[in-house]
């Protein structure tokens, strides 16, 4: 993985997690940096959240680093605002930058109370430990239920220099976005003034953290920031904008399919595309609906080609749209033609979803031109059994 310019990485344990593995993570960009983000919709929002929201406003979109804790969301809890500004305020003094050019997130048990000392405290050794070459540490350190991490990377070339794009992402559960999920962090070494990066990330968001479902919920600290902090010397022009959002929101959408394919006990990715709807947002709605139905996701889980599950849940979409106008296809084989069974062999099938990855593929014949491609995955009994004992 090439990485861009100008930044140090470093993850330490602090003691959050019961288990002895690294809990702290530090992004920083050598320079300041334009930054943007998005973050949940939930209406319960972790202390950090609301403090990063400020952050950014007061520095008008400027960021020096990002300081991330796993094992406690720092969510309703008495003290959650005092420990974020508490953690933020012993950073800033140490890496001599202003406050509110500090961007915090945390992820993990909501409900516990956060000790910021256990941060302050271990803050030293983490400064200490800023390296450029320690990104997948911090990539490790954020990381929960997650079995593997997930990171992404790009290079563009713009007046022939290179352009260097790196993200990490986390999440495997408590997921479905609301303008963002999970923790994201994207860095790149390409100047971007922060109204546009703040419209490049929107615009990637949609079309990548915005389309994928594990269980169809939404965190209370759901987190996705970019820093841009210019130290490749290439500021991309009016029509080069569009070659760096599109290399941005193909790292956004690689580390989306990467959170749908680790789902909580997840054996099987699926991508869903819907075609022929009245319009996008209709389109996106049944992606959605047929993600988040249990019904489909078990379906799937058994390699059933149980198509009209997934007719049922389009028709739950609060969408309109002629059920006798639809055809649906598993692993691009007919199984629904005019919302009514087509021919297909059963073991033919059956063999197909035994795949690693399953596609459905629904489509309203008519005039509409609207789609949406969504990713989720299958739900297991291993899902149960993981949430069943998350906090024990």
């Amino acid at each position: 993985m090439k990485l861009p310019l100008g930044y140090r990485f470093a993850s330490v344990y602090a003691g959050i997690r019961k288990a002895e593995r690294d809990d702290l993570g530090l992004i920083l960009s050598e320079t300041p940096a334009s930054a943007a983000a998005v973050f949940t919709q939930n209406r319960v929002q972790a202390a950090p959240v609301k403090l990063a929201r400020r952050h950014l406003r007061l520095s008008h979109g400027v960021m020096r680093a990002i300081l991330v804790n796993a094992g406690n969301a720092n969510c309703a809890t008495r003290t959650g605002e005092q420990a974020a500004r508490a953690v933020c305020d012993a950073l800033a003094a140490r890496l001599q930058a202003p406050v509110e050019q500090i961007l915090p997130a945390s992820t993990g048990v909501i409900g516990v109370e956060l000790d910021a000392q256990r941060i302050i405290r271990a803050l030293p050794n983490l400064i200490r430990k800023l390296s450029a070459d320690r990104f997948m540490d911090v990539a490790h350190a954020i990381m929960t239920t997650d079995t593997v991490p997930k990171t992404s990377s790009r290079e563009i070339v713009i007046r022939n220099r290179t352009v260097r794009i790196a993200g990490m992402t986390k999440g495997a559960g408590m997921i479905q976005p609301r303008m963002a999920t999970t923790l994201g962090f994207v860095a790149t070494d390409a100047h971007i003034e922060p109204s546009v990066l703040k419209q490049m990330l929107h615009d990637g968001i949609e079309r990548s953290y915005n389309r994928i479902s594990v269980d169809g919920d939404t965190s209370t600290n759901d987190t996705v920031a970019v820093f841009a902090n210019g130290a490749s010397g290439v500021e991309p022009g009016d029509g080069e904008r569009i070659l760096f959002g599109e290399a941005l929101a193909g790292v956004l959408e690689d580390l989306a399919r990467q959170i749908a394919r680790d789902g909580e006990g997840a054996r099987k990715l699926i991508t869903i595309d819907v075609e022929g709807a009245r319009d996008d947002a209709a389109a996106q709605a049944i992606a959605r609906a047929i993600a988040n139905s249990p019904l489909v996701k078990t379906a799937i889980a058994g390699s059933d080609a149980n198509w009209g599950r997934i007719l049922c849940a389009a028709g739950n979409a609060g969408v309109d749209f002629d059920p006798a106008k639809v055809d649906i296809y598993l692993q691009n084989a007919l199984v629904c033609r005019g919302g009514l069974a087509a021919e297909f062999s059963e073991p033919e099938m059956k063999e197909l979803l035994d795949k690693r990855e399953c596609a459905i593929r629904l489509v309203v014949n008519g005039s509409g031109q609207g789609r949406c491609r969504f990713w989720t995955c299958d739900l297991t009994e291993d899902y149960i059994r993981i949430n069943a004992s998350y906090r024990t």
